[in-house]
């Protein structure tokens, strides 16, 4: 067989039962074909020694190819960082719905084999980079695969603010908070708040209100290109936060400006030869069957 890869980095959910075989599995699996395999340090013992357990960064610099083994969680934690290195990323569902994972943890072989012969489809989603602004200085930033998500560190807690699209007005909202989505993560947090689903073909940026104070409101969709700017009323009362794919929080306060726009990195996803999106929407999301 051809080798597309030569270096692959495994990376799993940390302190479950479940991952920690399906990576024994893969450990074995990849060996036996001669790859060189490296296993992220929070997962390696007992898979291997301290000689080839290495960090998110180190097997973003040193393979061609990562496999993640959890849910969506463990794939977006590892994407933010695999995303600023030219490697491909391929994941096997140890979660929930899975939408960014494919492969199945007891029947991984016959897919990744091809996918390791170079019978693969690939695409890149692109990230969210997102800045917080104090009095015109940059305070943090981070970046988000699925969303960036304005509210208060309060539970139900209505919060102003004002949205502007490549530095025009478009609208002021009183909120529980608002959804900034990328393609990948309209089926993820957005798609809860009533977010439209976008294909992850599409360069654009969807807004979705959260429980907000007006029956007008509705979900935009925007060119991914726009800069979009959350300006925090200083009359809030409360502590906001930002929150990147539910991992990271940044602390934002009354009078603050949020920018949003879309990061240079992309996530290099490889999807087994059979994959289709519309498909996986259907088995997910239990879309009826055909009907004729």
């Amino acid at each position: 067989m051809a080798q597309v890869f030569n270096n692959i980095g495994l990376i799993g959910k940390p302190n479950h039962e479940g991952a920690a075989v399906t990576l024994a599995k893969l450990h074995t699996f990849l060996t036996a074909l001669g790859y060189q395999v490296y296993v992220e340090s929070r997962v390696a013992d007992p898979i291997v020694n301290e000689e080839y357990s290495a960090s998110l960064v180190e097997i973003g610099r040193n393979c061609d190819l990562a496999i993640v083994v959890g849910g969506d969680g463990n794939m977006l934690g590892a994407a933010r960082v695999l995303a600023r290195f030219d490697i491909a990323v391929i994941g096997v569902n140890r979660g929930n719905l899975g939408f960014l994972t494919d492969l199945d943890p007891d029947n991984f072989e016959r897919e990744l084999e091809q996918v390791l012969a170079g019978k693969f489809s690939e695409e890149k989603r692109f990230l969210l980079e997102v800045e917080i602004y104090r009095h015109e200085v940059l305070k943090s930033s981070n970046t988000a695969v699925n969303e960036a998500v304005l509210h208060a560190n309060k539970v139900a807690h209505m919060i102003e603010f004002e949205a502007f699209i490549d530095r025009e007005f478009v609208f002021s909202q009183k909120s529980d908070g608002l959804i900034v989505s990328t393609p990948t993560g309209s089926t993820a947090y957005s798609l809860s708040g009533g977010g439209p689903i976008l294909n992850p073909k599409l360069n654009a940026i969807s807004l979705v209100p959260m429980f907000p104070h007006t029956l007008t409101s509705r979900p935009l969709v925007v060119d991914a290109n726009s800069e979009v700017k959350l300006a925090l009323s200083p009359a809030n009362d409360v502590d906001l936060q930002v929150s990147c794919d539910s991992h990271v929080v940044l602390a934002v306060l009354p009078g603050d400006e949020i920018v949003i726009k879309r990061s240079e990195q992309k996530l290099r996803m490889v999807h087994p030869s059979k994959y289709s999106y519309y498909n996986v929407l259907r088995q997910k999301l239990n879309w009826g069957s055909r009907l004729y």
